[in-house]
């Protein structure tokens, strides 16, 4: 049985990663709205990014991959707009989508498979030496919750993919590979 579910949509011109951080100000009506529905129904929704459009105004075209965002903080601005925190979770693929009268974009989606546990292989250990460089310079907020978890292909992959100078392509790439070794690999293939 495929896992899927119905999801409302946030295009933005980023690529929200699994694990990953972001801050989003939110004040168009369909998305308080929709955050408001969800709240109420206790369900998520997704971040794709923009293929075509923009985040204000017309319905913009999603890409066919995105990530369930988790609300971890929110506050509101001095200019009173709602300011968001999420943490990427799950990895979707959107099978459709339609949109509502108000502009704000429903999709079906089918939930991609969870990561493996798989440690590195050989080929890509030195990415956990070049993750732990760039989190001593990044700090604390981005250190492993465990030591176990820099031997972890998926997380050391997923890491790197958030910290890297990446172009948003890239990233929107990597969230298509549902093997991470595949992610590091790519990883690797785009360094100097």
């Amino acid at each position: 049985m495929t896992d899927t579910a119905s999801l409302p949509l946030f295009p933005l011109h980023t690529v929200l990663l699994p694990g990953a951080a972001l801050g989003l100000r939110v004040f168009e009506r369909r998305y308080l709205d929709m955050l408001r529905e969800c709240s109420r129904a206790g369900t998520a929704f997704g971040v794709c990014m923009i293929l075509h459009g923009e985040e204000t105004g017309a319905p913009a075209v999603p890409a066919a991959y995105g990530v369930e965002a988790r609300i971890e903080d929110f506050d509101v601005g001095a200019d009173g707009v709602l300011v968001l925190r999420l943490r990427g979770q799950r990895r979707f693929h959107v099978d459709r989508t339609r949109v509502r009268d108000n502009g704000l974009i429903i999709a079906e989606v089918t939930w991609c498979a969870a990561d493996s546990d798989d440690e590195l292989q050989p080929e890509h250990a030195l990415m956990a030496t070049v993750l732990e460089h760039i989190i001593e310079q990044a700090g604390a907020a981005f250190a492993p919750v465990s030591p176990a978890q820099m031997e972890q292909a998926s997380w050391v992959g997923w890491r790197l993919a958030e910290l890297l100078p990446l172009e948003d392509a890239q990233r929107l790439q990597l969230l298509q590979h549902d093997d991470p070794h595949q992610r590091l690999q790519a990883l690797l293939d785009w360094m100097p």
